[in-house]
């Protein structure tokens, strides 16, 4: 696996503060471990090339989740937990942003998009870590991969007292409409 770049992405720069109170319920899964997810998608072969992929593809990606962010800007926040707080919450203020590493796999693409039977531990070069404390968790962080003539995949860690299976999926979705229809200023 190589690392081309380590970065982090925030929504655009007039996002307000935000803070969120976690419920009874999110609270059950505070000391869970994180959400991970995993999705893969097919390229031309032009376009998967590296040189093509990290000059036109990778930019319209962090640009487009830099606008999903602000409609999701408690994923671009974190988890914290001060001492005269009786619980954790969810704050977001400006400056914070989610972490995405860009890395380039010689891993078989066709192998990893399989549906056959296999043990999940062969998908976990392509998983983020998640950064935390014991007073502070990061909600979100991205790790793109290259699959160099293939495709790429985009794997998530995600705080699972934030970000639910249908939020995420929500998520995804918005990003993955603002990617393939750009804003245009």
């Amino acid at each position: 696996m190589k690392i081309h770049e380590q970065c982090i992405v925030a929504p655009p720069p007039l996002a307000p503060k935000t803070s969120l109170t976690l419920t009874f319920f999110d609270l059950f899964w505070l000391r869970f471990h994180p959400l991970e997810l995993l999705f893969f998608y097919s390229l031309a072969s032009q376009q998967s090339n590296p040189s093509f992929f990290f000059a036109n593809v990778f930019p319209k990606l962090k640009t487009s989740l830099s606008h999903t962010l602000q409609h999701f800007l408690p994923l671009a926040g974190n988890i914290v937990w001060p001492s005269d707080s009786p619980k954790p919450f969810v704050q977001f203020t400006p400056g914070d942003a989610v972490s995405v590493v860009v890395t380039e796999s010689d891993a078989e693409f066709n192998q990893e998009i399989d549906y056959s039977p296999r043990e999940t531990a062969g998908s976990h070069p392509f998983i983020p870590h998640l950064h935390s404390s014991e007073s502070l968790a990061s909600v979100m962080s991205i790790q793109i991969t290259l699959f160099p003539n293939k495709g790429f995949s985009i794997g998530m860690s995600t705080h699972h007292a934030v970000l639910d299976g249908k939020s995420a999926a929500m998520f995804i979705k918005a990003w993955a409409s603002l990617c393939q229809n750009p804003i245009q200023r």
